[in-house]
Parts: structure tokens; C-alpha cells; sequence
């Protein structure tokens, strides 16, 4: 059986399908694949940065890329300003992060630090939690938001403290409450005044981007292979039938 491209004849339905089906399915495919090589190199990053000396908060501030640096701080915090950053969930319990401000005696600067998540089971009570009065001496390293975005939308004047947000942005925070700041948030390390710590480097791994890429090049490659069958299809039908009628005795 000899197929050729005179025999091939899919017929305008799936090549219609074909047409708009698969470029979305290669497109998503490079798309998956571009995040986890993106994944990849933030999760390099984080390591090689992590396991570096700790910077004061005065080296920090001139840096122009500051995420994942360590950083060590000697302060005390400001409780009156806390913000608490909804929506995180840990082993399927609901809660929220507690941010507050902490001044670095050293530098002056203050610095918007993460202590960590607390649970909050009922909405209608706030999320309890206190503050150490006495001067800390504490590790933390930069947090940069892959994808920036803001959030602090209400003045100070008229908000009240602890302010619920969902997204945190340090430098919007600082104007508000007329100070000098670093533009980042920084997570505890483990250390007095944290509580639940442990963030992931990435929400998701890069090997989990590279199966989804794998997955949308499988049927890519699926749709292809029954469009080429669907389009020899009918011919081969003929073939066999053709076939067939040799071979069935003449009455």
C-alpha cells in the first residue's frame, strides 16, 4: 500500500481542527517550558544567594538586585502597624502572614520583615498574635514578588491597624507612614519573634512546568498522527476493499 500525497485527503473538518488546535497546543507547550527554565534559574539563584555572607540593611538598599540576599538586623519591631497578608493556607488550614516594621539601629532604615504565618480558623476574630518589646537581633532574607503589583490602596490617616491585604508592597507602605525604608520585604529566618516560617522558593517546581510542557507536546503530536491517519483514512479503505474483492471466488 503506497501513500501519497495525491491519496491524502482529510477533508476540511479536521483540517480546520488541526489549523486552530495545534499551534494553541505547541504555543502552550513553549510557554510551560519557558517558566520552568525560568523556575530553574530562581531556584539557582536562591541557593547561590542564600549561602552568601549576610549584608547589612545600608548594603541592601544599593543593590540593584536584591532578592534572596540575606540580611542581618539588630531592632526592635513596631507593633501598631502590622499588616497581615490574607489568603495563605498551610496544610489546607487557613491563616495569614504577619509583616511588621522594623527599625535597624544601625542604619536608621526601616524594613518591612516577615514573621511568619498564623492561623485564622474564624473570620469574625481578628488573628492573635504579639510583639517583642525588646531590642532583636535578627536573620531574614529579601523577598522580591516575581510579579510585582500593588496593593496598600488606604491612607493611614483613615485605615485601621492591622491592616488585611492580599499582596504587600514595602515602598508603597513606607510614604504612608512618613518613613525611610527599604522597597522589599524581608522573611524571618528561624529566630526569636518568628512564627511558622518556611516559604517555598516557587510556588510550583520546575519539573512540574517541564511534565506540563511534556503533556501539551504529547497531544500536539497525537493530534497530528490521527489528522495523518483520518487523511490516508478513506484510501486505505478503498485499498483493503479493492483487496478484498481479488481475493473473494468468482460464483
Amino acid at each position: 500500500m503506497k501513500l501519497t500525497l495525491s491519496t491524502f485527503r482529510p477533508g476540511w473538518v479536521p483540517s480546520l481542527v488541526v489549523v486552530v488546535l495545534l499551534p494553541v497546543l505547541i504555543g502552550l507547550g513553549l510557554w510551560q517550558w519557558g517558566r520552568g527554565v525560568d523556575k530553574q534559574h530562581l531556584v539557582a539563584v536562591y541557593t547561590a544567594r542564600s549561602e552568601a555572607p549576610p549584608l547589612t540593611a545600608v548594603a541592601l538598599q544599593v543593590l540593584n538586585d536584591p532578592a534572596f540576599r540575606p540580611v542581618v538586623l539588630r531592632g526592635h519591631f513596631d507593633g501598631e502597624h502590622s499588616v497581615l497578608l490574607d489568603n495563605r493556607v498551610r496544610d489546607g488550614a487557613p491563616g495569614v502572614e504577619l509583616l511588621q516594621p522594623f527599625q535597624d539601629e544601625a542604619s536608621g532604615l526601616w524594613v518591612l520583615v516577615n514573621r511568619g504565618w498564623l492561623p485564622w480558623p474564624d473570620r469574625r476574630t481578628p488573628p492573635e498574635f504579639t510583639t517583642p518589646a525588646q531590642v532583636l537581633n535578627i536573620e531574614a532574607t529579601v523577598y522580591v514578588a516575581p510579579d510585582a503589583s500593588f496593593q496598600l490602596h488606604a491612607d493611614p490617616a483613615s485605615a485601621t491597624w492591622p491592616r488585611l491585604v492580599t499582596v504587600v508592597d514595602a515602598a508603597a507602605l513606607w510614604p504612608q507612614l512618613d518613613r525611610h525604608g527599604l522597597a522589599h520585604e524581608v522573611r524571618m529566618r528561624d529566630g526569636p519573634g518568628a512564627y511558622r516560617l518556611g516559604w517555598p522558593v516557587v510556588a510550583l517546581s520546575p519539573e512540574t512546568h517541564f511534565g506540563y510542557a511534556v503533556q501539551w507536546f504529547a497531544m500536539a503530536t497525537a493530534l497530528v498522527l490521527m489528522f495523518l491517519y483520518f487523511g490516508w483514512h478513506n484510501h486505505i479503505k478503498e485499498v483493503r476493499h479493492e483487496r478484498r474483492g481479488r481475493t473473494t471466488p468468482s460464483a
